[in-house]
């Protein structure tokens, strides 16, 4: 009796110098996932060289501008005949008119509306980034090329890293086309040199 009962113990004093070190080696596993976690927490708008946010481009201009000039201009001299020594000089007239009439109207009115991508390529000391992007549209033959240059504000960047095009400072939108289309609406090279002699 004596003797099971030491035995009991001596295993119960066994299991209890195992259970600290079978411990150590097993590690709790989380359900999420750390990187996932951290995600909820990072703000995503752009604010370093590389970084890209996306440009909302709704732009629209209109001009217009009549002009009418007017210049006229008359001028008359006349002589009498000459007396005494000059009899011989016989009386003349002479006369000059000019006129000048020009008119001109211009009407222009632009509308650009898309969304592209910018990527960050400086941040100045105050923290306000330069942006430059390109996007390149081919379809049929037709291509269609915007750019997109200039300083935008952090603050200026929405929560979903995007900005206004109206709030891009000194900014530059150029529209470019290249294809059959675009080159039927362009003059051809003859026309120009008359418009540029004439």
């Amino acid at each position: 009796m004596f003797n099971l009962t030491k035995i009991i113990v001596s295993l119960a004093l066994g299991f209890l110098c195992l259970a600290p070190m079978a411990a150590s080696s097993v590690s709790a596993m989380s359900l999420w996932s750390d990187a996932g976690s951290a995600n909820l927490f990072i703000d995503h708008k752009a604010r370093a060289v590389g970084d890209t946010l996306t440009i909302i481009i709704n732009e629209s201009s209109s001009a217009n501008r009549v002009g009418n000039a007017s210049n006229s201009k008359t001028s008359s001299t006349s002589m009498n005949a000459g007396t005494g020594i000059f009899h011989g000089i016989a009386s003349a007239t002479a006369g000059n008119s000019d006129s000048f009439t020009a008119k001109g109207s211009l009407a222009n009115t632009n509308t650009v509306t898309g969304q592209m991508s910018a990527q960050v390529i400086e941040v100045k000391p105050n923290g306000t980034l330069v942006i430059s992007g390109t996007q390149s549209i081919k379809q049929n033959g037709e291509e269609q090329k915007i750019t997109v240059s200039g300083l935008v504000r952090p603050e200026d960047i929405l929560s979903d890293n995007t900005v206004l095009s109206t709030y891009i400072g000194n900014a530059q939108i150029r529209v470019d086309g290249n294809g059959p289309i675009s080159k039927k609406q362009r003059q051809g090279i003859i026309s120009q040199l008359f418009n540029f002699l004439f």
